[in-house]
């Protein structure tokens, strides 16, 4: 059992797919239909799909960085990876809103156009009574997800050759009182806003995925193969606790559960993803197209029209299109960095 412990073969690509489908459906519930089964309801919102991508990319981009000979190839492929779909998604965005009314002939659209492309995310005044007021509002992670890159390395300069686990430990309290106070002090609007669209208030959970991979903790006992406990128990706190303690600090502590329970879920029956999957990692387009989608539907008065599945099915149509013709062939590019131990 343990050389078959290896750090590759794992379910990340299945783990960020259904991420993104949870996502999906919490922004259906948010603008479209927020009924349903309540217990139903309430299981969905225990797995919020974005902490499970910080701690996943802080897991898998730390590793790829630590085993990076060469710094021009950790931005080479983060570039690949991110900005061919950011890119695709902003020009379908530009013709479907245009189909529904809209010109994108204007001042405005002419500073927003080049912010997209380079993942500075925002709604231009033109489009804020379109949909439901944000032309994508998945795609605020963009450009928190960039920070968390350029962030990495300047972690790594600084830390202390012979105590870097204790640095990264030493971040991870640091960040995560940034969290707490950004959630308890009441700081004015824009400055809110400000905080919201940093790095700062989310960066500890990218470093708990850093601290989860330097500490190899995928191949310890408690975690490879054991995601039935880890699920049992993280649902078991999450449906029966919530009412018990402060929110914000429950939130906080449940993340960090989550990024356990995730990481074992990676773990357990590795190779599951491949087989089920087959290399095809839509997560990405669905993430980034259902909120085009949603505000699309929400602008043409169609919610009476459409359920969830037929949201879900739309996007993965939309993601794996994506994922086929634009994001794959870039992939390709990308140099090998991390290599099975």
């Amino acid at each position: 059992m343990e050389k078959q412990k290896q750090f590759r073969i794992n379910n990340f690509d299945l783990l960020r797919l259904l991420a993104a489908t949870q996502v999906i459906a919490d922004h259906y519930h948010d603008h479209i239909d927020a009924t349903g089964n309540k217990l139903l309801t309430d299981i969905m919102f225990s797995f919020p799909g974005v902490p499970i991508f910080f701690v996943i990319s802080g897991y898998l981009i730390s590793a790829s960085f630590e085993r990076n000979s060469q710094f021009s190839n950790y931005i080479r492929n983060r570039v690949l990876r991110i900005y061919p779909g950011l890119w695709g998604v902003v020009f379908v965005t530009i013709i479907a809103i245009s189909l529904t009314g809209v010109s994108f002939l204007n001042k405005q659209a002419l500073a927003w156009l080049p912010a997209q492309l380079a993942g500075i995310i925002y709604t231009p005044g033109f489009l804020n009574n379109y949909g439901f007021g944000s032309y994508n509002g998945s795609l605020w992670t963009i450009p928190v997800e960039l920070q968390f890159y350029l962030v990495l390395p300047v972690c790594y300069f600084f830390a202390p050759k012979s105590k870097t686990n204790y640095w990264f430990y030493t971040l991870f309290v640091v960040f995560a009182g940034i969290y707490l106070t950004y959630q308890f002090v009441n700081f004015s609007h824009i400055i809110h806003k400000l905080l919201q669209y940093s790095f700062l208030p989310h960066f500890y959970m990218f470093l708990l995925g850093v601290i989860f991979q330097r500490l190899r903790i995928y191949s310890s006992a408690i975690i490879y193969n054991k995601a039935h406990y880890w699920l049992a128990a993280y649902l078991l706190i999450s449906l029966t606790l919530k009412d018990y303690f402060n929110p914000v600090l429950f939130e906080f502590a449940k993340n960090i559960i989550l990024g356990f329970t995730a990481l074992s879920m990676a773990y357990t029956l590795p190779g599951a993803a491949e087989k089920l999957l087959r290399g095809n990692d839509i997560s990405y387009g669905i993430y980034i197209y259902h909120g085009l989608l949603l505000t699309i539907i929400v602008q043409l008065k169609w919610q009476a029209h459409v359920n969830l599945p037929i949201v879900i099915a739309a996007t993965y149509v939309l993601a794996y299109l994506s994922w086929t013709f634009i994001e794959k062939p870039f992939i390709k590019r990308k140099k090998l960095t991390i290599k099975t131990e």
